[in-house]
């Protein structure tokens, strides 16, 4: 996800749009995998009810009980402070990793944002902001097997990206790609041309649909459409499948990062800062809910991407505080974490920087 803004979390120093150069992983004893139901009490999981100043939705539904497995395919991680992507399952046990030996050309680094599986189940499509490229990886073979951008070169003109962010492989074998700093949105066929582009190269001005202010996030839609994420709006505008604005609207965050439609057609939306919040949004604008509390085991450090499910649950990385959760925002409980609260690391249950995640659907990795 994008990042704008210079920090120091979790020991790691943070400056530009995304660089970052993160430290090895602090010398820690691997504790139990944290991947199971939390308790209303259980505080140390990282609980913190949602403070009652804050609006939250009477008509709201309620997260069904959450079993051993909330995530019944399994839910890819990029690990981005590892230089991975993991697979954990219904247990959180990894069942799946990249990369491995013979997974990249001779040299070349791996730092994912962000990573989606395609909709045929077969590949996954990443992307590296700090790199300048996308990948596409097989699952079963483990290898890169397309690649669009020049590692570690940023640019504009054709087969250049700059600060590419959420690459999502579609259905026509396209991949639809944020570049921010070129404050664009675009297709890319598996020819790599590009097929189609919202906003114009290089104008980073808020005038939807011709221009964006530094689009960090572009999420396809059912309906053909996409959702996309202003950095300097700070807005988010849905466009239809012809490129139409059905909505602009203003959101109150810092740093909005990457926005998606709940089943409602509402917005919710990370604030990527610390304290970090996730916010939902209807398409006028109106605040529905925020969960963003400002101290405490509940607090978020750089959100990047919270994705709504049917129930009314959210599941988000929390990036600079090591972990993946799933959170019912009515009550503010965490119903299931996965990563040691401020404990970096990469040994059994823990993550660093988790930048990414995606749900996966059953028997897209063996044995889920």
């Amino acid at each position: 996800m994008g990042r704008m803004l210079t920090l120091v979390a979790a020991g790691v120093l943070l400056a530009g749009c995304g660089r970052v150069t993160p430290p090895p992983p602090a010398a820690i004893s691997p504790p139990p995998v944290v991947a199971s139901p939390a308790s209303p009490s259980a505080s140390t999981n990282g609980l913190l009810p949602v403070p009652t100043s804050l609006p939250v939705p009477s008509a709201m539904p309620t997260p069904s009980p959450v079993p051993a497995g909330p995530f019944p395919g399994g839910l890819l991680i990029a690990d981005r402070g590892n230089g991975r992507l993991i697979v954990v399952d219904k247990a959180g046990r990894i069942v799946w990793q990249f990369p491995v030996t013979g997974s990249l050309p001779a040299g070349q680094p791996f730092s994912a944002d962000d990573a989606f599986v395609s909709p045929d189940g077969l590949t996954i499509t990443a992307n590296e902001e700090n790199l300048e490229l996308v990948v596409r990886i097989d699952i079963a073979t483990r290898r890169v097997i397309w690649e669009y951008g020049h590692s570690g070169l940023a640019g504009s003109a054709p087969g250049y990206l700059n600060a590419p962010d959420d690459a999502y492989p579609l259905a026509n074998g396209d991949v639809l790609v944020a570049d921010i700093r070129n404050c664009r949105v675009i297709e890319i066929a598996p020819d790599k041309h590009i097929t189609r582009q919202w906003g114009q190269t290089g104008v980073c001005v808020d005038n939807p649909p011709a221009t964006y202010a530094e689009s960090n996030g572009g999420t396809p839609l059912p309906d053909g459409g996409i959702l996309i994420t202003e950095i300097r709006g700070p807005r988010v505008v849905r466009l239809d499948a012809a490129g139409n604005v059905v909505f602009s609207i203003h959101v109150p965050a810092a740093y909005p990062s990457d926005a998606q439609l709940d089943p409602q057609g509402d917005v919710v939306v990370s604030d990527y800062g610390n304290p970090g919040a996730v916010i939902a949004l209807d398409p006028t604008g109106r605040v529905l809910w925020r969960y963003g509390p400002i101290s405490g085991p509940g607090r978020l450090d750089h959100p990047s991407l919270a994705v709504p499910r049917a129930d009314g649950s959210v599941v988000l990385n929390d990036d600079f505080r090591d972990r993946v959760l799933l959170l019912d925002p009515r009550s503010g409980r965490v119903l299931w974490q996965y990563g040691v609260t401020d404990q970096p690391g990469s040994g059994l249950g823990h993550l660093f920087i988790p930048d990414g995640l995606d749900q996966l659907a059953p028997g897209v990795i063996l044995g889920t």
